[in-house]
């Protein structure tokens, strides 16, 4: 009777990770956003802070609370102010826009910490945990990549092909949380047994006291920051150097993210065959030659190629710095697992700076700001020494 529990159980914890994907909408949704409220590109960069910004601040005490709270109702708590978040923006005013963003990425900062967790409450047998854990992954990187057919859809379908009423997409999310959020309440999940804990919000902050464990932890904010600030740019670039709609330009974040999960796949293959590092070190130097090229080369096909190239490159970058910090203090993986995860707030750092140098000098300066995230991973790849 347990192993028919989890059978079911498991399938509305994977479904959440199509929830947590929704965040990645943030790319094309600022175009729509820019245009429909006269936005600058500066303050269009805002937009992925207003999602990301909440890792730095909650991922740690949302950690510390789980204990308390139990892990599913955790995740349910994710999703109820992800539903909220995405009912605002139906006031069609630019605070609500920016409210439902901010709900949006509290709501996925909040899923992100204790949705994995909830899997090994299902899962006992490590393989299949692990195995569960990369189809969740698959499916948030299938969210991410319909988030643009989503906008289109609420545009084409449900606002009768008004751009105008590209905020009917956030109901649409609203509508697929719901959804989840149903499945898994109604499915039985036994609740792991609470622990007291002593951990602190400083004790946590504290290991940033260790120098390593500081270059790393800035390591994930600039990998991270990549990746939003590539999808969040991807579809300007076309827009910007060829004159493309918004529409015909949600193919750039598209391809991004295809690539991106094709490269992770491939990775756990290639790391077999490759040390870790020798892979982080080819990527990275190969991803700064993408960047300069996107920069300089204004081809539409060479753009395109280069914007799926950086995602495939840094697809596998993120789970080499965490390891590198977990191997530096295996007896704190728990803590480091909550501070890695509060790094996630470089993806709400990078856009603004990338939104204010197009204002200033044009597209080509904007996907300059990307080389000094991919500079800082260069340095970790051969400047950091993870063991002791």
């Amino acid at each position: 009777m347990k192993k028919q529990t989890s059978k079911f159980a498991l399938l509305p914890v994977l479904f959440g990770f199509f929830v947590m994907g929704f965040c990645d909408i943030v790319g094309i949704s600022s175009d729509y956003a820019r245009e429909a409220f006269g936005w600058s590109h500066t303050m269009a960069g805002f937009v992925p802070s207003m999602v990301f910004i909440w890792f730095l601040f909650f991922s740690i005490p949302v950690g510390i609370k789980m204990n308390v709270w139990g892990r599913k109702n955790t995740v349910m708590l994710s999703m109820l102010v992800t539903l909220v978040g995405m009912c605002i923006p139906m006031l069609q005013t630019a605070w609500a826009c920016l409210a439902g963003y901010a709900l949006l990425g509290i709501g996925n900062a909040i899923l992100q910490v204790s949705l994995n967790p909830l899997l090994n409450n299902i899962v006992t047998d490590q393989s299949l945990l692990t195995s569960s854990l990369t189809a969740g992954q698959v499916i948030k990187a299938v969210s991410s990549f319909t988030g643009p057919f989503i906008m289109l859809f609420a545009v084409n379908v449900l606002g009768d092909g008004d751009k105008g009423n590209w905020y009917l997409a956030f109901p649409v999310l609203g509508f697929v949380t719901l959804v989840s959020a149903l499945w898994l309440w109604f499915t039985p999940v036994a609740r792991e047994k609470s622990q007291a804990s002593d951990v602190s919000i400083r004790k946590v902050w504290g290991l940033l006291s260790d120098k390593t464990i500081f270059l790393l932890f800035l390591g994930i904010f600039f990998v991270v920051g990549i990746d939003v600030a590539t999808n969040f740019i991807s579809s300007k670039v076309m827009i910007g150097r060829f004159h493309w709609t918004t529409q015909e330009a949600g193919i750039a974040p598209q391809v991004y993210f295809i690539c991106r999960t094709v490269g992770a796949f491939l990775g756990v293959f290639i790391m077999t065959k490759v040390s870790e590092m020798t892979y982080f070190r080819i990527n990275i130097l190969t991803c700064i030659v993408a960047i300069l090229v996107l920069a300089f080369y204004e081809n539409a096909i060479v753009d395109m190629v280069c914007i799926g190239a950086i995602g495939f490159l840094c697809s596998c970058i993120f789970p080499i710095i965490y390891s590198m910090a977990v191997q530096r203090m295996p007896h704190n993986a728990n803590l480091i697992s909550g501070l890695m995860i509060t790094a996630v707030a470089g993806g709400g750092a990078v856009t603004p700076l990338i939104g204010a140098a197009t204002d200033a000098a044009g597209i080509t300066a904007g996907v300059c700001v990307l080389l000094i995230c991919a500079f800082y991973l260069t340095f970790c790849a051969y400047g950091v020494k993870s063991k002791k």
